[in-house]
C-alpha cells in the first residue's frame, strides 16, 4: 500500500515563521517584554507623526494670520 503524496497547501509568511522561531527560543515573558517594546515603538512613531502634522497646521495658520494683516 503506498501513502497518499502530502501537498503544502499553504506557506507560512515570513512573520508567522519569525513568531515561530521566537516562540522557540524564548521564554513567555520575553516574548511579551519584545511585543511591548515594538507597540511602544509604533506608538511613538504615530506620535512622531502627530507632532508633524501639528506642527504644520500652526506654521500654516500663523503665515495666514500675518498675511491676513494690513
Amino acid at each position: 500500500m503506498q501513502a497518499a503524496p502530502v501537498r503544502a497547501t499553504a506557506i507560512p509568511s515570513f512573520t508567522t515563521a519569525l513568531r515561530a522561531v521566537e516562540s522557540l527560543l524564548l521564554s513567555s515573558g520575553q516574548r511579551t517584554a519584545r511585543r511591548n517594546a515594538w507597540t511602544s515603538v509604533l506608538e511613538d512613531r504615530r506620535r512622531a507623526k502627530d507632532r508633524v502634522e501639528a506642527q504644520r497646521v500652526l506654521e500654516q495658520s500663523v503665515s495666514r494670520s500675518v498675511s491676513v494683516r494690513p
